[in-house]
């Protein structure tokens, strides 16, 4: 992280911390853990098409089905991710 560049917005009801990457540091983030303190942090994935496949294969698809040829597995792409959408195409 860029120490200089962390904001935090706090309200009544909700808090933002806006969080940059340290120069040099490159590629998407693909997680975050947060919490009260190191012993009980939570995580979350960003959108992105690896985070989506292996989260419908954990999801949607049994044991057996991860052994099928991948000509026979859905191809998801992630179209646009926006603040009130997420748009992805499975075929």
């Amino acid at each position: 992280l860029a120490a200089a560049e962390p904001h935090v917005d706090v309200s009544a009801h909700n808090a933002a911390v806006t969080l940059a990457k340290a120069p040099g540091s490159t590629g998407p983030w693909e997680k975050l853990r947060f919490g009260l303190d190191a012993t009980a942090l939570k995580e979350r994935l960003f959108v992105s098409e690896d985070n989506v496949d292996g989260f419908l294969d954990t999801i949607l698809c049994p044991p057996l089905c991860q052994q099928s040829a991948p000509e026979n597995q859905p191809l998801i792409e992630v179209l646009d991710v926006t603040e009130d959408k997420s748009h992805i195409r499975l075929q």
